[in-house]
């Protein structure tokens, strides 16, 4: 049986040990390896960081199926999978600022939290179709977001299957635990979210590989991938790489991307060796 698996960076930096290890894992459990270049946000990603990833991964020693799917290209299927929900009745606009959701939450005794932090209040979902229609004709800013309960009530009961490092087995779902998630706003025709459960049965993916700080995404994604009549994938999420100060690695941390690695002498070998040998990266940041 043919297991198909990912990895899709973003191009908005250079590649570190955690991308690394996530690549090495992904490769490691697929028979079918492909990789996919998320670049919705077209203001940071750059060509130029493309280009060091594909090096970066050849260097690495991995290959994978071409050619590699670009985000970019998918606008339309996004589009039309946005308007598949929002004919269920399930997507309104949002029209308020980072600011007005959170003095919302200020204000608020108790505010819902999700594994991001407060979750946002619902201001926008009780608006009639008429005032709605009014700021939409006024032109102002807004996202959409899903009304997650609602989506909820029509989903029934989810779980997916985990075989990662962590917990595995059966795992029910929450669908509510992020609230109503944006889906896309007004000058970005898809969100993180959508984007993700499409491109991955686009593509074919039975196996979902990725960090556990992505764990919790997976409660959302299987709802949209239910909603919008998706295939089901497994999921596989892996422990992260740490550095000696049990800090997680970032694109900002020149001293362990993978060029700056192989400009000091890292080989291929190395890097995996140090990421096979400890829950810690061992290649400090010089």
């Amino acid at each position: 049986m043919t297991t198909t698996t990912r990895f899709a960076p973003s191009p908005t930096g250079a590649l570190h040990l955690g991308h690394a290890y996530a690549a090495l894992f992904a490769r490691a459990r697929g028979t079918r390896f492909l990789v996919r270049i998320e670049d919705i946000d077209r203001a940071r990603c750059k060509a130029v960081y493309e280009a060091a990833i594909l090096n970066d991964l050849a260097w690495l020693g991995l290959s994978w199926e071409e050619p590699v799917l670009r985000q970019s290209t998918r606008m339309a299927a996004y589009g039309a999978a946005l308007a598949k929900l929002k004919a269920m009745g399930l997507v309104y606009p949002c029209f308020c600022t980072r600011t007005e959701i959170a003095e919302e939450i200020a204000r608020a005794e108790s505010a819902p939290q999700g594994p991001d932090g407060p979750l946002y209040p619902g201001t926008c979902r009780p608006l009639s179709e008429t005032a709605r229609n009014r700021r939409l004709s006024e032109g102002q800013p807004y996202a959409l977001r899903l009304d997650s309960a609602k989506a909820a009530a029509g989903a029934g009961p989810l779980s997916f299957q985990e075989q990662g490092e962590g917990q595995t087995g059966c795992i029910s779902v929450d669908p509510l635990c992020f609230g109503d998630i944006v889906l896309a706003r007004k000058d970005t025709p898809s969100a993180y979210h959508l984007a993700v459960v499409m491109d991955d049965a686009f593509q074919g993916v039975t196996l979902v590989t990725r960090g556990q700080d992505l764990f919790a995404a997976t409660h959302i994604q299987r709802l949209l991938q239910t909603l919008l009549g998706l295939p089901e994938p497994a999921y596989a999420h892996h422990k992260l790489i740490l550095d000696e100060t049990g800090k997680k690695f970032s694109k900002r941390d020149r001293a362990v991307t993978l060029q700056a690695l192989r400009e000091q002498g890292a080989t291929p070998r190395d890097i995996a060796a140090c990421l096979q040998d400890s829950d810690r990266a061992m290649i400090s940041r010089k």
